[in-house]
């Protein structure tokens, strides 16, 4: 089973405004009260961007990669609320984009959205419900939120004609700024939000995994956990999800959270990304943490080996850079940075990205 994994999807505030339905511009955050701000700090770093651009504009040479990859399912976590209502949560910083700009998702082969994460309720349980509505509409799988607590642990399920079926969970943790008060409960809609990362934790996973999990399928536990910046992985992350492939029945970690790449591991030959990082946003030209070159992004695609309980068969990197909220295949030396950086906060000892002709990075797995 060949997948793409990507880490967070943000075509809201900024990039809303250049595509072909652009919603209210009207920010409320403490310095910036127009999204269209976003896009002028954008052209002054790097030119003029178009307005009215098509719906596939953003993803560019991503979606032609995508195409050559071939890849049978796409997974990414969804930063952004979609919706043209609700109300601001009182928190400084609300991403949105409007409905009819959703489609555009498509463009890029995305198959399941995970929204367990801490923008998913900027505009309120409205908000949510008509993402919900959007995205099942297109029509797009989602995992990690809903109406209520039962919608927003269920995982999605891809495939369900095939032998070997893809299984999503979503969850979030408080570290990556979820509020308590978004957590899903019995009447109230909310994200899947995890209480703590300890043995309770795991045995609920196990029981969820167990009750839909047939043999030859895939399960992908996908976390919105830690801070926005830096590489430390904290070692209950580490024992969170080296416990989740152990016991719970889980063959795949996609982590995010963070808006640069972080470490990656092999644990029992089941792939763990702590941090696929941003793969799109509206930060360009916002300075800060230059260090950590959050305008790099990557595609992850991972081959698993059903007949084998999910262990991963090949790991593969397109390394992606943006610029007039658009995304291109990045340069050989951008790309050998990235490579530097995931094998310096490699996990697995020995293993190591090298790059590939077309200037892809190449996991070795032997």
């Amino acid at each position: 089973m060949r997948l793409f994994l990507a880490g967070d999807v943000m075509l809201g505030r900024g990039i809303d405004q250049i595509l072909p339905f652009p919603g209210n511009p009207q920010l409320h955050e403490n310095y910036v009260r127009s999204a269209l701000d976003y896009v002028r700090l954008a052209e002054r770093a790097n030119g003029p961007i178009p307005r009215g651009v098509g719906l596939d504009y953003v993803w560019s040479d991503a979606g032609s990669a995508l195409a050559t990859a071939k890849p049978h399912w796409g997974i990414v976590n969804l930063e952004t609320a979609i919706t043209d209502d609700g109300k601001p949560a009182p928190k400084g910083i609300n991403y949105r984009m409007s409905v009819r700009n959703a489609q555009g998702l498509r463009g890029l082969g995305i198959d399941c959205c995970v929204l367990a994460n801490n923008h998913v309720l900027d505009w309120g349980p409205e908000g949510l419900a008509d993402t919900l509505d959007t995205l099942h509409a297109l029509p797009m799988a989602t995992a990690g939120a809903g109406r209520n607590a039962g919608e927003a642990a269920a995982p999605a399920i891809l495939g369900g004609d095939r032998v070997s079926r893809l299984i999503v969970f979503g969850f979030a943790c408080r570290d990556s700024g979820v509020p308590r008060s978004w957590a899903a409960d019995d009447d109230g809609p909310g994200v899947n939000l995890l209480k703590g990362l300890d043995e309770a934790a795991v045995s609920a996973i196990k029981a969820r995994v167990a009750a839909v999990k047939r043999a030859g399928d895939i399960a992908v536990a996908s976390i919105h956990w830690g801070g926005n910046w830096g590489y430390d992985v904290p070692l209950s992350h580490r024992r969170f999800a080296h416990a989740l492939i152990d016991d719970a029945g889980v063959d795949l970690v996609h982590g995010h959270s963070s808006h640069h790449v972080k470490g990656w591991e092999l644990h029992n030959d089941k792939l763990i990304l702590y941090g696929c990082g941003d793969l799109i946003n509206d930060y360009e030209g916002i300075s800060g943490q230059e260090e950590y070159r959050s305008d790099l992004s990557a595609l992850y695609i991972a081959e698993l080996d059903e007949t084998s309980g999910g262990s991963l068969a090949s790991l593969t990197l397109i390394p992606l850079v943006t610029r007039n909220f658009s995304l291109h295949r990045a340069a050989p030396d951008e790309t050998r940075w990235l490579r530097d950086v995931l094998n310096r906060e490699s996990r697995s000892p020995g293993r190591r990205f090298g790059l590939s002709a077309g200037g892809t990075l190449t996991l070795d797995t032997s």
